[in-house]
């Protein structure tokens, strides 16, 4: 079983007296600084000039500085910029201006896992890491009730390297709600699998191929849309709120039957054999390996496969649909 710290095991204290800088005030960026301000640490937010996320951090009373000050100035740096430019902001900006005894941190492995940022050794390096986008990692805070957060050692220098990780995660809000210990490996190919296998590839296939096959069987758009797209909001709710078995509790009988019995069907041992065959792909190194070389290319592939879904039936249906529901927000 994991390991879960709480408030009790974190103290603040080990950080009152350093300059915690945030680097990228994106959504994760501005929820974990307003956090970290609040709990009374001394935040530096680095962003671009003349970006909406700049101005932002202004309104948000902020003097955002460029990434190379902020890493200058800070004991402790939480590296928040999109995966696919942290390595280059770290080169450029981070690396350059590290001292002995410093801590950087980030909140997904994937740039230290896969050998794109290498640290010196003789800096910490630290996960913290909110299992919840940054706007729920602030309303949990302003709740008192937190978000729960992942801890991980990468590189141990000062020898409070642990000690520091669970200070920032109890100043955003983390141990209120429990920090799981786990590891740079385990963070980055769990949540991999998942992007590509369940929350995101896996089920945006699955609402397609559904969706083309009511419509290939003559069944109206509008109606395949509600039952293999809307709908799904539902169901994912309730697995959020009482797991799969308290879901199914919660639907018709008829419903759960047919879950239970034709489910395996569409995930089935093929299915299961391709999901192994992902992770094989991410554990190697070899999606990492691809994706850094879409990103140094253009993005070629990612670009078009978009392009190309954004013009599918499904979307226009989707769209149109819900603009008849005015209690969907943008």
């Amino acid at each position: 079983m994991a390991k879960i710290y709480y408030d009790k095991d974190a103290d603040l204290n080990i950080l009152k007296e350093k300059n915690v800088a945030i680097i990228g005030y994106g959504i994760q960026g501005r929820g974990q600084s307003l956090n970290l301000r609040d709990s009374g640490l001394n935040v530096i937010v680095s962003e671009l000039e003349g970006t909406a996320n700049y101005q932002t951090a202004q309104k948000d009373g902020f003097k955002p500085v460029p990434a190379d000050k902020a890493a200058k100035e800070a004991d402790v740096i939480q590296i928040l910029t999109q995966d696919h430019v942290q390595a280059k902001v770290y080169k450029g900006s981070i690396a350059p201006n590290l001292k002995p005894g410093k801590a950087i941190l980030f909140s997904h492995g994937f740039n230290i896992h896969f050998g794109q940022i290498v640290p010196p050794k003789d800096i910490d390096v630290i996960m913290v890491a909110p299992k919840g986008p940054g706007a729920l990692v602030r309303k949990m805070y302003e709740e008192k009730k937190g978000v729960p957060c992942l801890i991980a050692i990468f590189q141990e220098y000062t020898g409070k390297a642990l000690q520091i990780g669970l200070a920032y995660a109890k100043a955003i809000g983390g141990t209120m709600a429990g920090v799981i210990e786990t590891t740079f490996k385990e963070e980055t190919e769990t949540d991999l699998f998942g992007e590509q296998t369940v929350l995101c590839g896996g089920v945006t296939e699955l609402i397609k191929a559904g969706f083309d096959t009511l419509v290939e069987a003559g069944y109206q758009p509008e109606i395949a849309y509600f039952e293999c797209l809307h709908e799904l909001k539902l169901i994912t709710d309730l697995i959020y709120q009482v797991g799969i078995q308290g879901m199914r509790k919660r639907v018709s009988d008829t419903a759960e039957y047919g879950d239970l019995t034709r489910g395996r069907r569409i995930i089935s041992d093929q299915t299961r054999k391709e999901m192994k065959k992902i992770l094989d792909e991410i554990q190697t190194g070899k999606f990492a390996k691809e994706w850094i070389e879409e990103n140094n290319s253009g993005r070629p592939v990612f670009n078009s496969l978009s392009k190309k879904d954004d013009a599918l039936l499904v979307e226009r249906i989707g769209r149109e649909l819900r603009a008849m529901m005015p209690w969907i927000g943008k």
